[in-house]
């Protein structure tokens, strides 16, 4: 099928790549809109894109990818010394302390442990995509759990909360800083916050295929809304829209807002994790090897108390060897809930990203990128 046709191209060595994205698309059944990206060592190596109205500059929503790029400008601060991961987050932001939250670090704060996972009552749409509502309304709210005690994935505001921080201590936004720093400095193509003229290149987000058996699984596997679960996807919230909407909603993509709300190709979410660790097409790279061993340390691993499941964290980001087992250990990055992965693997000069436009079953992470990584790393091990 037209649908079908894998268009682009990969570097001698890479062709196994190329035909699994293909078995990939061919496997979904007709309609799969997807992009693939990877760079080693500085050189792009895969750039694919199968699917309707789908071209290789289409973008897509990036969802918690989203928070990838917000903690690569926290990395390159606290690089910087601007901030302080033993240094308490009311230092930076003195109404944080309030309901027992005085003795938060910024460390606990990026790594999941705050408790902060939403607030008691919910938000509207418009609310979840402005980032100052949801720090304002966070710093009031009483921690979930104590903090430093557990950890638990803090979804839809993660972003929101690291981003006060950053506005707090540098008096500009994450969304700004990550345009200045990362965006127009190294090229590349993943926006917090769509411009409008890039409006036309955006391909809305679509819902997962249901069957009655995934439907059965799916019900099976829901939390209630008043759970730790529900309330960290604001499902408590009458007007909460199902995860999958949340690109297609103008609000989010033009406030970028810094949990979810970034939009991006695989050759953007690929080259920001590429300039990341080393030179790209002769730029020196955005972050240094002892930021690149912080950023990929692991700071949270164990049972997620929101997610109810096995998970690593480092600071802001996945600890993204802990669920591929090729990568090196220190690779980073950070998955998105329509399917989306991207991440860096300093050790083996690797950078990964992929997008795609429905959502898949299992969400999150796409169980197809289990299959593309594999053989991306066989291929990388050939050269």
């Amino acid at each position: 099928m037209e649908e079908n046709v894998v268009r682009g191209t990969v570097a001698e060595g890479f062709e196994s790549v190329r035909a699994e994205f293909a078995a990939v698309a061919a496997g979904e059944g007709g309609d799969h809109a997807a992009q693939l990206v990877a760079y080693r060592h500085g050189e792009r190596v895969v750039d694919l894109w199968t699917g309707p109205e789908t071209t290789a500059d289409s973008l897509f929503g990036a969802y918690s990818a989203s928070k990838g790029a917000t903690h690569l400008v926290v990395a390159s601060l606290v690089q910087e010394g601007v901030l302080d991961l033993e240094q308490k987050v009311g230092h930076y932001w003195p109404q944080f302390a309030l309901e027992g939250k005085g003795d938060v670090t910024l460390r606990e704060l990026l790594a999941h442990r705050a408790g902060l996972v939403g607030a008691d009552t919910g938000f509207t749409i418009e609310e979840l995509a402005d980032d100052r509502i949801v720090a304002e309304r966070l710093g009031a709210q009483r921690p979930y759990w104590r903090p430093g005690t557990a950890f638990g994935y803090h979804a839809l505001v993660m972003g929101a909360l690291s981003g006060e921080v950053v506005r707090r201590a540098t008096g500009r936004s994450v969304q700004e800083l990550f345009a200045e720093r990362v965006r127009d400095a190294y090229g590349v193509d993943f926006h917090l916050g769509l411009p409008q003229e890039h409006e036309p290149r955006f391909l809305s987000a679509r819902p997962m295929v249901v069957t009655p058996e995934r439907l059965a699984a799916l019900t099976a596997s829901a939390s209630a809304p008043n759970s730790l679960s529900g309330i960290a996807f604001n499902r408590h919230h009458p007007q909460n829209p199902e995860v999958w909407e949340l690109p297609n909603f103008p609000a989010v993509r033009t406030s970028g807002t810094a949990s979810f709300g970034g939009t991006a190709s695989a050759r953007g979410l690929a080259r920001m994790y590429a300039v990341a660790i080393g030179p790209v097409d002769g730029t020196a790279p955005l972050l240094k090897p002892e930021t690149l061993a912080l950023a990929g340390q692991i700071q949270s691993i164990g049972h997620d108390v929101v997610l109810g499941e096995q998970k690593a964290f480092t600071i802001g980001f996945h600890a993204t060897s802990e669920y591929y087992p090729q990568l090196g250990q220190g690779s980073f990055g950070h998955s998105g809930a329509g399917g989306q992965q991207a991440f860096a693997d300093p050790r083996n000069g690797i950078a990964y990203g992929y997008t795609r436009r429905r959502t898949p079953f299992p969400a999150a992470a796409g169980p197809e990128n289990d299959r593309l990584i594999r053989t991306l790393y066989e291929a990388a091990a050939t050269r």
